[in-house]
């Protein structure tokens, strides 16, 4: 009577679980009731069963909630994708202006980053000149000093104005829009270079950076002849030589490889594809100034009593040439690492440190093997070799001081030192007299250099070809490799460059020195290469104070 089944039976309907509570209060009355053991059993597995289903009903819960969390977070996490993306959106529609500006200021930091690059490099090639009239000085007798140091500042001076007027039109002036084949025709006097508007505003260009750069080395071309005839020629004829060298001979030889002439790489009037390597012009400045010193020396003749074996032609002062020397050497790195033409980027500045590299190697090779080849031929030690021997090297790396590798540079200046020895030999024997070796220093190693930039190039193997590219190889027509046969069309294109230098520089030296020689115009009289230069030519009649042997 105490425990009816009826009561078992209503504790057998499966409760919500809002009943949880109770029932458990119902097993502590359960407990509390003596009741007998079979309807304690019975009720003991019904409730048992109920907190089963109780444990299954809560995780079942447990688990949607989890569900409704993971969903809760996605959808924040979405919500916070679509708000920064609304932010950027709002960002790039309302700072347009600020991104063009920003890209401006870089463009404009890499402009004034290749201006100061070439400013510097183009201002040291300049301070050359001190260098060449250091050496040429000391190469030659004292009481000719004056005479020497006045040609190069003419040189400068004469070269500057040549170079405005009409140097620069035929080398790089596009007057037409058009670049032509064999030279150009405009922006002469310097005209074009900027534009101006009706109301007086400027618009600048980056033409005067390129014409200051490229003064410099047309400079140097003239004044490599001056050393070839010195002592011995007449200042105005020289005047007319170097007019006619800074206005037509040397302009028309950049033109054809710098300025994209027919000796430049191409498909329309070019030569071939890949055209010429002379990265900073062992050819086109130094074999252009020593074919000219050549036929100088040539048709002013020897100085007087030079074969005789009477005079002593000595060098006066050797500290000059040495201080020539290292100035000139400083001043290489301006001509070789400048003709990066810009500072802007990686790739340009560790170009530059590769062709830094390569100059130095090259001119302490070219040093240490003449003074071995001089000692072994006199037993005694030549500084004034030496000196030229580091010229020699300087000269023969500045062609592929870009393209080459620093072993290869090594070779290139050892190999410079023989060519100068044996052209310096050849010169004496045949009674040629270049009081400087300017020809073997610059026409022969200049040669040399021009050809051993094709020979070294780091391309890979004898049919892929890097050249201008520097790192990378030219590359075939779609842009996707490699060009195939680009070693063989550059070899060509160099041998054609040394050839054509020879022929233009040699031929149109003749065409000028000829007929001044003829006329009177060019050689010193005997008279006045017997008491100097200096003391017929020149006020006050020496170079220096102190009392002195001629």
């Amino acid at each position: 009577a105490l425990c009816p089944s009826s009561f078992a039976a209503r504790f057998s309907v499966r409760p919500a679980p809002t009943d949880v509570m109770k029932t458990i209060a119902r097993l502590a009355v359960l407990g509390a009731v003596a009741c007998g053991s079979a309807w304690a059993d019975s009720e003991t597995e019904a409730l048992h069963a109920q907190l089963a289903a109780f444990e299954a009903e809560f995780r079942r819960f447990s688990q949607h909630e989890s569900t409704l969390n993971d969903r809760i977070a996605a959808l924040e996490s979405s919500q916070r994708r679509l708000a920064v993306a609304e932010l950027e959106a709002w960002a790039i529609a309302n700072n347009t202006g600020g991104i063009a500006m920003n890209a401006g200021s870089i463009a404009d930091l890499q402009s004034a980053s290749d201006h100061t690059w070439l400013i510097l490099c183009g201002a040291m090639v300049m301070f050359m000149q001190a260098g060449f009239a250091m050496v040429e000085a000391g190469c030659c007798r004292a009481k000719n000093v004056q005479n020497i140091l006045m040609k190069n500042l003419s040189d400068v001076c004469v070269g500057t104005i040549c170079w405005w007027a009409v140097g620069w039109t035929l080398a790089y002036g596009i007057g037409s829009g058009e670049n032509n084949a064999f030279a150009n025709d405009g922006q002469a006097f310097g005209t074009s270079f900027t534009e101006v508007d009706k109301d007086g505003t400027f618009t600048p260009s980056n033409t005067m950076l390129a014409w200051f750069f490229q003064w410099a080395f047309c400079s140097a071309a003239a004044t490599i002849v001056s050393g070839g005839v010195a002592e011995r020629v007449q200042f105005p004829g020289y005047l007319l030589y170097t007019i006619f060298m800074t206005s037509w001979i040397y302009p028309v030889i950049v033109h054809w490889t710098w300025g994209y002439g027919w000796l430049s790489g191409g498909s329309d009037y070019q030569i071939n594809p890949t055209g010429f390597m002379d990265f900073a012009g062992s050819g086109i400045v130094h074999m252009t100034g020593g074919v000219g010193a050549l036929v100088g020396a040539a048709v002013v003749g020897p100085r007087t009593g030079r074969f005789d074996g009477v005079e002593n032609f000595d060098p006066h002062s050797l500290p000059l040439i040495v201080l020539g020397t290292f100035i000139l050497w400083f001043g290489w790195y301006g001509f070789n690492c400048g003709s990066t033409l810009g500072m802007a980027t990686a790739a340009k500045g560790t170009l530059a440190a590769q062709v830094a590299m390569n100059t130095t190697l090259a001119a302490a090779t070219g040093g240490l093997g003449v003074l071995v080849l001089r000692f072994a031929m006199l037993r005694k030690y030549d500084i004034g070799g030496m000196c030229n021997g580091i010229l020699a090297g300087l000269v023969s790396i500045t062609a592929g001081c870009g393209n080459v590798e620093g072993g290869s540079a090594v070779l290139i200046g050892l190999i410079g030192a023989f060519i100068y020895q044996g052209s310096s030999s050849l010169m004496q024997k045949i009674k040629i007299d270049d009081p400087i070796d300017a020809f073997s220093v610059h026409g022969a190693c200049g040669a040399w250099g021009v050809l051993a930039a094709a020979l070294f190039d780091w391309g890979t193997g004898v049919d892929y070809f890097n050249g201008w590219s520097g790192w990378g190889c030219v590359q075939n027509e779609a842009g996707d490799g490699c060009r195939s046969g680009a070693f063989g069309e550059a070899l060509g294109a160099n041998i054609l460059e040394i050839l054509m230098v020879l022929l233009w520089s040699g031929g149109m030296s003749a065409i000028i020195l000829v007929p001044l020689r003829v006329l009177r115009l060019l050689r010193a009289d005997d008279d006045t290469q017997e008491k100097g230069m200096d003391v017929v030519k020149h006020s006050p009649n020496k170079a220096y104070s102190m009392d002195q042997k001629a």
